[in-house]
């Protein structure tokens, strides 16, 4: 008993003096004294195998313990932070579900959400310390850039070398390189990926004390002065409510590109270096001019503009307003020069001629109210469709941007708004790097279906170039900005003056162009009488008439005209006039529904008496031995639904709404849709028309609240993300079939046929599908919107080939 009492009591004072020995480590001499101790680490990295030290397993230091965060809710923007904090310049990808091994002990964190800017992971949203509902095989890892950041030194005070195009580790190679599967995310042309893209870091983001607000082109060659579009001169930048010209010196290429993106232009070129330092040379050498003066003053310098080439801006470059200790500024260098290349579709317009098409790319903008604005769609296996707004940024905005021949995004929106799209959702979790010619050449995770819903589809705003357009037309007398009588600028004799424009067959295409020129949104009325709006006196006179505009023209100018100027009407009072309004409705028709519900009905003719007094019925009808008969009718229901951004009402009042006696209904709208049979090389058989006698909410999903009813003659219209519902048993809601051969036919439905109330976008107000009819029976297939598929594929559908449907 005695002997094991003394084994274990020197057991203890084994464990105790071992456990004293590593809790106080011994001291340093004070010959060797070393360094303060550097603040304890509050995140690190961590792995159960060899790896990289840029990448591991996130872990965060909590109540003196060591714990991991869940990969929940992550995206690049968490990884960013963590890096950061590690001093690494930012983040490549995050990594899933346990890639560096499960860690132990506590899980701190769960749904971190940060929004980039945070100093440190603790300071970013979550759930509680501790608050989870995860298992150690969801652990969150990262890859950081292996480069440090700027501001990291070593402790002699030298800054830390940096390794430019570092690959990732084997490791993240070998995962790059794996097979395609389901669920995986692509690089553009098919190659999948199951990491998110190498994010795009700005190389001196954060650390440049230039807050540019401002850029500009000088120009200075008679050749470029001459021009109405400015592509190429001096830079100049506006600091602090100055404008300042920027040093050549570390000026390249890439600046010059991302100084065009800023102006509007996709591409910048290299100019002609020796005409412009023969220029320099020359003023400089002049003591009298206003160069020689100024460039010997710092205040006049922006030093050391340095670009990757793919920033949005010019201030997420390095920039210097001066080198210290320097005494000359810019010394042995001149001012800066930028020539940019104009999208196809502005590049006539430096040189005069007319207006180019759109560029033809897998990409498009639809419903923005200004140029260059808009929800983006892109075409994929024939079909165009959205993107998820998730991880959507300035930078893969950019990117579409350029492709579009517009600039660098102004910014990224999110949330469809620009209204929602219909159709598939084609892309997700989009990441670009800035390079890339398309977005389809992006990172991207493909969408299952019924995943997402269009209130998640992303849009973007570009820069565009200034053309001057905008100072050839102008609104006068209205009581807002946005409305007036139009007047236009125009050479008359071979002077240019100002006058109005003829209100004849003026129409919704052409306030749509005369409002997108000013800048001022969509178009809400068209306006032929302006009797209300006092113009300018020396502008009354009539300089432009017979305007006929498609909707895409960059001004008012550029559409159809006559040449020489004829208007019954007559000027003044009977101008022409223009509402414009930042938002506007968008009418879609639901092609699923149409589908579903068309079947044949014979009718007899003593209960087509209405219809046929409201025209619902072919000619043929009225050679018939009334009430005695009947007529074939193709019937089905439809379903219009109002995806845009503002209430679509009636363009009547209601005191000139049309009183029907025998159906005892106002009309709101005498033709609001049209339905006709074509033949497959569109010759009409058959049609029908709709009018508005009750335009209203028939349905509002949840949360929204209807506010249009017909019932004892209420206010009409469809509000937003509403839609109103004509049933097939009712009458005029079909195509009069009586006459009509058995055969293939295309239905199609067009809402809003005479463009008479304005919408965000008129291209998806038509509705088509292949139409069957053998003589007793007809079959609906391959319904869609109109704009819904490429060239190719609505070329098909016409000759016989069926295509999947569009169903919003």
């Amino acid at each position: 008993m005695t002997r094991a009492f003394t084994l274990c009591l020197i057991s203890l004072l084994v464990l105790s003096l071992s456990c004293h020995g590593r809790a106080e480590p011994r001291r340093p001499t004070s010959s060797h004294r070393r360094s303060p101790r550097a603040p304890a680490a509050k995140v690190r990295l961590a792995g159960n195998f060899a790896r990289e030290p840029n990448e591991g397993r996130v872990e965060v230091l909590h109540n003196s313990t060591w714990g991991t965060v869940c990969d929940d809710e992550v995206d690049i923007k968490l990884a960013d932070v963590v890096c950061r904090e590690l001093g690494f310049r930012g983040a490549v990808t995050w990594a899933h579900s346990a890639k560096y091994g499960e860690g132990a002990g506590p899980i701190w964190m769960d749904n971190v959400r940060c929004d980039g800017t945070e100093k440190s992971l603790k300071d970013c949203k979550h759930n509680g310390w501790g608050v989870n509902d995860c298992k150690h095989t969801e652990d969150l890892g990262v890859v950081c850039t292996p480069e440090r950041r700027l501001d990291q030194t070593d402790r002699r005070g030298h800054s830390i070398a940096l390794r430019p195009n570092v690959s990732p580790s084997p490791q993240w190679q070998s995962i790059m390189a794996s097979r395609r599967t389901p669920g995986q995310g692509y690089y553009g042309n098919g190659h999948p990926q199951e990491i998110p893209r190498l994010q795009r870091h700005h190389y001196h983001q954060g650390h440049s004390k230039v807050r540019i607000e401002e850029v500009r082109l000088r120009p200075i060659l008679m050749a470029t002065k001459r021009k109405n579009l400015v592509t190429e001169g001096v830079v100049e930048v506006k600091h602090a409510g100055r404008w300042r010209q920027v040093c050549d010196l570390g000026w390249s290429l890439n600046s010059s590109r991302v100084v065009c993106g800023m102006l509007g232009f996709p591409e910048a070129t290299q100019h002609n270096a020796k005409t412009y330092k023969k220029i320099w040379d020359t003023k400089v050498a002049d003591p009298s001019t206003r160069l020689s003066i100024m460039a010997k003053k710092k205040g006049f310098w922006v030093e050391k503009v340095h670009c990757l080439g793919t920033e949005n801006n010019l201030s997420e470059c390095h920039a210097q307003l001066s080198i210290p200790r320097s005494p000359f500024p810019c010394k042995s260098g001149r001012h800066a020069v930028a020539k940019c290349l104009p999208g196809p579709q502005f590049a006539r317009i430096s040189s005069g001629r007319p207006q180019a098409p759109y560029p033809i790319v897998p990409v498009r903008l639809k419903a923005g109210p200004r140029l260059g604005e808009g929800r983006v769609e892109v075409l994929k296996e024939g079909k165009w469709g959205t993107i998820v707004d998730h991880l959507w940024d300035r930078t893969a905005a950019t990117v579409v941007c350029r492709e579009l021949g517009f600039g660098t995004a102004q910014e990224a929106l999110n949330g469809a708004f620009m209204g929602q799209g219909t159709g598939p959702i084609h892309m997700n979790n989009v990441q670009c790097i800035g390079t890339e010619r398309s977005i389809l050449d992006c990172y991207f995770q493909e969408v299952p279906l019924w995943t997402f819903k269009h209130n998640t589809d992303a849009s973007v705003r570009c820069n565009v170039p200034k053309t001057g357009v905008d100072s050839t037309v102008r609104l006068a007398g209205g009581r807002v900005a946005g409305e007036g009588r139009v007047e236009v600028l125009m050479e008359v004799g071979g002077h240019k003056r100002w006058g109005s424009v003829c209100s004849e067959n003026w129409g919704i295409n052409e306030a749509m162009v005369v409002c997108r020129q000013l800048g001022l949104g969509f178009a809400a009325s068209a306006h032929q009488e302006t009797w209300y709006w006092t113009g300018d006196p020396n502008a009354a006179d009539v300089i432009l008439s017979g305007t006929h505009c498609v909707g895409t023209e960059l001004s008012i100018q550029q559409c159809r005209r006559n040449n020489h100027v004829h208007c019954p009407r007559g000027g003044g009072t009977k101008a022409a006039g223009v509402t414009c309004s930042e938002t506007a409705p968008d009418l879609v028709l639901d092609a699923q529904l149409v589908q579903e519900t068309a079947y044949l009905e014979d009718r007899p003719l003593h209960l087509l008496t209405c219809a046929n007094e409201e025209n619902c019925l072919s000619s043929s009808a009225a050679r018939m031995n009334w009430p005695y008969g009947h007529r074939r009718l193709l019937r089905f229901s439809s379903r219009i639904m109002n995806l845009g951004r503002s209430d679509f009402r009636p363009k009547a009042t209601r005191e000139s709404w049309t009183w029907h006696q025998c159906h005892r209904h106002y009309h709101s709208i005498e033709v609001f849709t049209h339905y006709d049979l074509l033949t497959l090389n569109g010759t009409r058989v058959a049609e029908g028309h709709k009018a508005s006698f009750c335009l209203e909410d028939t349905y509002c999903p949840e949360g929204l609240q209807k506010r249009f009813s017909c019932y004892n003659m209420g206010d009409q219209g469809i509000s937003v993300g509403c839609w109103d519902t004509y049933r097939h048993d009712i009458d005029c809601q079909w195509v009069d079939m009586t006459d009509v051969r058995p055969g293939d036919y295309i239905f199609q439905v067009e809402v809003n046929p005479a463009l008479d109330m304005a919408e965000s976008d008129f291209m998806n107000n038509v509705m088509r599908c292949r139409c069957k009819y053998d003589g007793q029976r007809v079959y609906m297939y391959g319904c869609h919107a109109g704009d819904a598929y490429s060239a190719e594929i609505e070329d098909l559908f016409e000759h016989q080939r069926q295509i999947t449907n569009n169903f919003v």
